[in-house]
């Protein structure tokens, strides 16, 4: 199994990155203030205004280390890596099971069997540890109902709707979830495009890192992250990387999400509105959240599929390998990851 390697988060304004020999060398007016070596690392994540010079990008690509451009609000730019790796026969498969309504659907019905099994799951946590309201169990009882119909479902568009209604039950209820700062930390509806509170904000900067590794994981095991089954194709899309997040959202995303606010990790304060009603969080709140990141994804899990102990930062790489084995045809059915 693939080792876990650090991704540096590059956030504070103005910093240069450049190469110097196999090292990273990071430096904020010409004074240096960070040298990591070049393979303990899987990935750059640049925040706003961060430079590298070409022949770090250069050594980035040849390690298969991923560099990516957001906006310091996270909002995804840019991603630079290296050839492309893997085997041009599986991804030639990958094509063709796209092509194929059938297996399209089989793979999209797991996709979202997964998410919501998870979602759900995270409910039953949150009424276990606080007790259930009776929105909070009634979500939980519908979002079952969604499953069950899930498992029925022939077509992929029939699977987008029924996810799209168990994700309205899921967000119905999310204010449940949260025991601190609520008068600060609360969401009407889930809005992303811009978002317009402090929760919103905070669970689409989460994604944004989310669906980064899932990208890289992807790549990794030589598959086409733009090539999706559940998302459908679209230009500058990585609709593949996109579904196979969907399984981690709850149990990644929003847990950390839910645990940075409810154990006063972060507050209001971080957060303030732009004069075009975005949400956006400053660059301590920022620092947090990826500090918070990275220390989620060294715990270990067992994974129910494999029955191996993987820390959680390997995850999206562990699934990616499973559908890479699917697609080849070593396994009957793609298995989705399910958080017990």
């Amino acid at each position: 199994m693939k080792k876990l390697l650090n991704t540096l988060y590059v956030s504070t304004q103005g910093i240069y990155l450049h190469q110097e020999g196999e090292t990273v060398v990071a430096c904020l007016n010409h004074a240096e203030v960070l040298r990591l070596p070049i393979h303990t690392l899987s990935g750059i994540v640049c925040f706003g205004q961060v430079a590298c010079s070409p022949p770090l990008i250069g050594l980035c690509g040849e390690r298969g280390v991923h560099v990516s451009f957001l906006s310091e609000r996270g909002k995804f730019l840019a991603r630079v890596t290296g050839p492309v790796s893997g085997n041009v026969l599986l991804r030639r498969e990958q094509v063709r099971w796209t092509e194929d309504p059938a297996r399209t659907c089989d793979i999209a019905r797991n996709v979202v069997l997964g998410k919501l099994v998870n979602s759900r799951s995270v409910l039953q946590r949150a009424a276990r540890d606080h007790g259930a309201s009776d929105e909070l169990s009634q979500a939980i009882h519908r979002i079952a109902d969604v499953i069950r119909r899930v498992r029925r479902a022939t077509d992929t568009d029939t699977l987008r709707g029924l996810e799209g209604e168990a994700a309205n039950y899921y967000f119905s209820v999310f204010n449940d979830m949260i025991r601190s700062q609520r008068d600060s930390f609360s969401m009407a509806s889930r809005n992303r495009r811009p978002p317009l509170d402090p929760l919103n904000a905070l669970l689409s900067f989460l994604y944004t890192l989310l669906a980064h590794d899932c990208e890289g994981a992807l790549e990794g095991v030589g598959l086409d992250p733009q090539i999706g089954f559940l998302h459908t194709l679209r230009p500058g899309r990585p609709s593949l990387a996109l579904d196979l997040m969907e399984e981690f959202r709850s149990i990644l995303a929003d847990r950390v999400a839910i645990s940075l606010i409810n154990l006063n990790q972060i507050d209001g304060k971080g957060f303030k509105k732009t004069e075009s009603g975005a949400v956006i969080m400053d660059d301590d709140t920022r620092k947090t959240v990826l500090q918070t990141w990275q220390k989620k994804k060294q715990e270990t899990v067992q994974h129910p599929f494999l029955n191996e102990k993987l820390e959680i930062g390997l995850l999206p790489h562990a699934q990616a390998l499973l559908l890479a084995r699917h697609l080849r045809g070593d396994l009957d059915a793609y298995p989705p990851y399910l958080y017990k």
